[in-house]
């Protein structure tokens, strides 16, 4: 597994570089040469193709909306009380749609029967060396920009009512359509924008909050390689969500990649995290009952610690169609896990645990599960991740995920791993024995005392506290387990009515 690592690695580190060559002989966006090239208007025009969708499938031609052609409009059937939704895709290897567009036209026409449906195909321009496709994009946002302004004048279509959906590279033409278009649309969303040649670059040269009324953002793919990663790593939208931390992806590990039933190589690796983002948002159209909340949080490590499960002041939102507009404030960074296939949402679970050091366990290392019975089902033993170990004598605060919601929650079973029942204990063991060794120490039956759990659910908001079921047991030793009742100690509180609604 560890040379499997050190391979795709490797081949991470040599595709961004690629994605980058050729940026010394392409210079992009100096200063001097970013300017709205209004001279080749036509030109764009002729090279990008505005493609109404009528079928969910998209072998069946659709309607061509042609910029200042009022008949295609009438020809198109045009709806100016409707949303207008422009899917703009992004850099492309091969030339022609990736099959992540079909599924995000078809889930976008189920969810919007009454929508126009616009896909932007800009392939002629984004089938070219990467820094090459880079100078294109802000003249495609130029010409969507037009495109809506047009539509403005001929249809008094609402800005409103607009909805611009980029993934990677499409990602700033979005941005670019949003500071070029007169007024403001109503939203952007930023599918995993792209990140070579537009990290840290000024608000006006790539997506930004200042391009619509509301602008949200998935980054899926922000691990850094060469400098840079093929997601944009800081935060551009009024929120940016970064799914599993935005790092790597359930599903998308090399084992599972070349293991699925579709077979993979190494580039499937990196697509897979890059393009989890428009699933994801594909996810939020289609799966109503199973809801994605982010919760907001200065990093990933605070957030793995399971600190931030607050849904007061707007710190909690859900992910993709279904993300509600917020205050104007900028750069809100949100996180959430998910499951490693559709549906993706699942249940984030804060837990709180005082564990007391007894019979000399200054130097216990332990590896904890907790089960959790509900009242619709029951958990999987589930790892509890405790960044920096487990600390003695004092709280330690910890992130639970299920996968599925098991309604509310009854009791927990909390167990300390044996030394036999997995090589990460076992290793530990043998450590734990030598060091007892050397320091001429007889080891000792390791014994930490947790007298309650306290629980807090952030998808409900609610709070509970879990006691011992037999109080005279509260005390645990590797290879057994305390089971955990509800009980009260004041710090239950009722949901928020809010939260309930949002």
């Amino acid at each position: 597994m560890k040379n499997n690592t050190l391979l795709l690695w490797s081949f991470s580190l040599c595709a961004v570089a690629f994605f980058v060559s050729g940026a010394e002989e392409n210079t992009v966006f100096k200063d001097e040469e970013f300017k709205v090239p209004h001279g080749e208007n036509e030109t764009v025009h002729d090279r990008i193709t505005y493609n109404m969708r009528k079928s969910l499938d998209l072998d069946v031609d659709g309607c061509i909306l042609v910029p200042g052609e009022k008949r295609s409009l009438l020809d198109c059937g045009f709806n100016v009380t409707a949303k207008t939704i422009f899917i703009i895709h992004g850099w492309t290897m091969s030339g022609m749609f990736e099959s992540w567009m079909r599924k995000l036209v078809a889930a976008m026409m189920q969810r919007e029967p009454e929508a126009n449906v616009v896909i932007v195909e800009w392939l002629p321009m984004a089938h070219q060396l990467y820094p090459d496709a880079v100078n294109h994009t802000h003249q495609v946002g130029l010409s969507v920009a037009t495109t809506i302004n047009w539509l403005q004048e001929e249809q008094q279509m609402p800005l409103q009512n607009v909805h611009l959906i980029g993934y990677s590279l499409g990602a700033h033409v979005a941005g670019y359509a949003g500071t070029f278009v007169r007024g403001s649309v109503g939203r952007i969303t930023g599918l995993d924008p792209a990140g070579p040649m537009f990290e840290g670059v000024g608000d006006e040269k790539r997506l930004s909050s200042d391009d619509a009324d509301f602008v949200d953002v998935l980054h899926t793919y922000t691990r850094e390689a060469l400098g840079v990663s093929i997601g944009i790593q800081q935060p551009i939208g009024d929120i940016d969500i970064y799914p599993n931390g935005g790092d790597v992806q359930p599903g998308c590990d090399l084992t599972s990649v070349l293991t699925s039933a579709a077979g993979g190589n190494f580039m499937d690796v990196m697509k897979c995290e890059h393009e989890r983002a428009v699933h994801l948002f594909v996810d939020s159209l289609i799966s109503k009952e199973h809801t994605s909340f982010a919760y907001q949080c200065t990093d990933s490590e605070r957030f793995k610690k399971g600190i931030c499960l607050s849904c007061r002041k707007n710190r909690c939102n859900q992910m993709g169609y279904n993300a509600k507009k917020t205050r104007k404030r900028r750069n809100s960074k949100m996180y959430l896990k998910t499951r490693a296939d559709t549906p993706f949402g699942g249940i984030h679970y804060q837990m709180k645990m005082h564990v007391f050091n007894r019979k000399q366990a200054d130097n216990a290392d332990p590896t904890f599960y907790v089960k959790l019975y509900g009242a619709h089902n029951d958990s999987q033993d589930l790892h509890v991740d405790i960044p920096n170990k487990v600390g003695l004598n004092l709280t330690n605060t910890f992130l639970v995920f299920t996968e599925d919601d098991i309604g509310d929650l009854l009791k927990i079973r909390l167990s300390w791993e044996g030394a036999s029942e997995s090589f990460g204990s076992f290793w530990k063991n043998i450590k734990k024995n030598f060091w007892d060794w050397k320091s001429s120490s007889k080891p000792t039956n390791q014994m930490l005392e947790v007298r309650r759990i306290r629980v807090k659910c952030g998808e409900t908001q609610k709070k509970f506290t879990f006691c011992a079921q037999d109080p005279s047991l509260t005390e645990i030793t590797p290879g057994q387990g305390i089971t955990y009742v509800k009980c009260r100690d004041g710090w239950e509180v009722k949901p928020s009515k809010k939260r309930l609604h949002i």
